[in-house]
């Protein structure tokens, strides 16, 4: 079993997380000063904390949470809970390069959640109700715009639950969510989601399919959220991988409004239905053709025809801390990224024992489109086992396009590293395997037509290996330089 560190075994919701960031040097700033949730607020952390895949200046930084939001008078918005590798394990109580490792052990040592009554959930300390005069979910819940040219406002960090109308299997999954109206959030799905899956079948029969909201949890959720197949398929509740991380089971609570849980620990949660042969285009209210931000860094292209959800409910927290995220920055990374990690991790080493040392889902492809992958060739037939673990890279997640294959003396997590291997140990012509025609992420600009010849349609994608290790037969020439091992410590006393 997980045996997490004191600290952060003391984390069950988002503010127990936001008092255990507070104690850590130069891991939260709060502020009293207003802030707008229009644009404002995200331009505010794009140089505080962002990182990732924002356009440059951008950062690593500390979380915020901001005390004071216009026009939202009691509300509270935290961001950047995740948006750095070395706050994550922190708050996990691992270390950075071990994160990987860490997620993995949770996904062998699940731990089921337990329901709680209603009467006992804190998300329930205050309640509207769609049938209330003048409820509007627009004044109720203070989701941020990341730019002025967003379709409205995004919840980005809203871990959305619902069930299999056949055969009960739950799902917990982060979508795209933008208010659009008093009381109707579009939601957009990346094609072979489970909860898509839900929705299809409900849609089928003529139903609606009840589904939650839950914004303003504690890390260990987020991440178990973000796994995907093979690692966890249909049926796998990633809510248990929670549990383990945290060493407590998860808390989930019955909706008041439609048949479907929430997390009782959530600051807020929205109840809904998604209504069945009813489509919305995604940015109706601007018309500006863009979503918002996404985690390759550039702005999501609005969905002409996107499922919405009709909202029956919002409840929450007195005084509810909303928890959001810019799109491409370092929190996607993290959110994205380690479990992507996690999922390499086992598959490779269920297939080459010992092989693989570590992988680091690279910031550059938002923690999804590139993975270096560091391995140890120690003899003749260890040639060629790098590229099979690239391949089983590849299988065990298929939204990868890259990946950079390394020896055990480069550093996978420090890029300069990277890039000396691919300069020093790199020939273009036989170390490049390309693999054409391959289905991708359906967010990569890149893949259409237009950007090779080989792509035959949208979201098609050339993904590739580029192998940076040395041949085992040359592994003489290649010897990095080796300096004298000394205790510097005792020079850096004054």
């Amino acid at each position: 079993m997980l045996q997490p560190l004191t600290a952060a075994a003391a984390i069950h919701d988002l503010r127990s997380a936001l008092r255990f960031l507070e104690q850590q040097e130069g891991q939260l700033i709060e502020t009293n000063a207003e802030v707008d949730p229009h644009a404002e607020l995200a331009g505010v952390y794009r140089h505080v904390g962002a990182g990732g895949t924002c356009m440059r200046p951008t950062k690593a930084g500390p979380a915020m949470l901001f005390n004071t939001i216009k026009g939202y008078p009691g509300a509270r918005v935290s961001i950047g809970m995740l948006a750095d590798r070395r706050r994550v394990a922190l708050l996990l109580g691992s270390t950075p390069e071990r994160l990987g490792f860490h997620l993995m052990e949770a996904v062998q040592h699940p731990l089921e959640p337990v329901m709680v009554p209603q009467g006992a959930a804190p998300c329930h300390e205050v309640v509207h109700r769609a049938t209330d005069a003048g409820f509007d979910l627009r004044k109720l819940v203070p989701a941020p715009t990341n730019t002025p040219e967003d379709a409205g406002p995004f919840i980005t960090m809203g871990l959305c639950y619902g069930a299999d109308p056949e055969t009960g299997e739950e799902d917990v999954t982060i979508h795209r969510l933008c208010v659009q109206g008093p009381d109707m959030i579009s939601m957009y799905f990346t094609p072979g989601r489970h909860l898509d899956a839900f929705r299809i079948k409900a849609e089928k029969a003529g139903k609606p399919q009840p589904i939650s909201i839950s914004i303003g949890l504690d890390p260990a959720v987020y991440l178990a959220a973000c796994f995907e197949p093979p690692t966890t398929p249909q049926g796998f509740n990633e809510l248990t991988i929670a549990g383990a991380l945290r060493g407590r089971p998860v808390e989930l609570v019955d909706c008041l409004t439609v048949k479907a849980k929430a997390l009782a620990s959530a600051e807020i949660v929205i109840e809904g239905e998604l209504l069945p042969d009813l489509r919305m285009v995604e940015d109706q209210n601007t018309g500006t053709g863009k979503a918002m931000p996404e985690f390759p860094g550039y702005n999501g292209p609005a969905n002409p025809s996107v499922p919405v959800i009709r909202v029956t409910a919002v409840t929450h927290k007195v005084n509810p801390i909303m928890q959001t995220c810019i799109g491409p920055s370092e929190e996607h990374v993290s959110l994205a990224g380690i479990p992507t990690e996690a999922s390499i991790i086992a598959m490779v080493d269920r297939a080459i024992p010992g092989f693989l040392k570590n992988v680091y889902a690279h910031p550059a492809g938002g923690g999804k489109l590139l993975a270096v992958l560091q391995v140890a060739k120690r003899i003749g037939p260890d040639e060629g086992r790098q590229r099979q673990a690239a391949l089983l890279a590849f299988a065990a997640f298929s939204e990868l396009k890259h990946v950079i294959l390394v020896d055990d003396d480069v550093d996978p997590f420090d890029s300069t590293d990277v890039l000396w291997a691919m300069t020093t140990r790199f020939q273009a012509d036989v170390d490049v395997v390309a693999i054409p025609g391959v289905r991708c992420h359906a967010l990569d600009p890149s893949q259409f037509p237009g950007m090779s010849p080989s792509i035959r349609g949208k979201g098609i994608s050339t993904k590739a290996i580029f192998d940076c290790t040395v041949p085992v037969e040359l592994r003489d020439k290649f010897q990095r330089a080796r300096f004298l091992d000394v205790d510097y410590q005792r020079f850096l006393k004054g």
